[in-house]
């Protein structure tokens, strides 16, 4: 689901136990690298304005960003929330699962619907 889009980037929601949010190009690119300066710019102070968000409203243990598209040929960032809570933790979220978890954290709507307001 895409919680926002601007010229250049789009902001989608990846359904998690944790916080988890991708940053897409609105353009097809498959290495950061092509993507003109203002594009890279646009993402890099969205990612900033999303990590110092996340920490502000859920103190997570770690921010984790991360950009890889082995299957998906296309530039993207991935920005999750970690909790020494979380299934996965220490391991990534794609990694393998250390436990079962029970997170009580503050709603992810209110979350977005404030982060899509400082975006704006």
């Amino acid at each position: 689901m895409t919680i926002f889009t601007n010229e250049y980037i789009n902001i989608q929601i990846e359904k998690s136990e944790i916080p988890w949010l991708k940053i897409f190009t609105n353009d097809n690119y498959k290495e950061l690298s092509q993507c003109p300066t203002n594009i890279k710019q646009d993402i890099f102070n969205t990612l900033d304005i999303i990590e110092k968000k996340m920490i502000a409203y859920y103190n997570p243990e770690k921010i984790n960003i991360a950009s890889f598209g082995n299957y998906l040929p296309h530039v993207h960032f991935h920005i999750m929330a970690r909790f020494k809570e979380d299934s996965y933790f220490p391991e990534p979220m794609w990694g393998k699962k250390q436990r079962e978890s029970d997170l009580y954290l503050p709603s992810f709507d209110i979350f977005c619907k404030e982060l899509v307001n400082l975006l704006d």
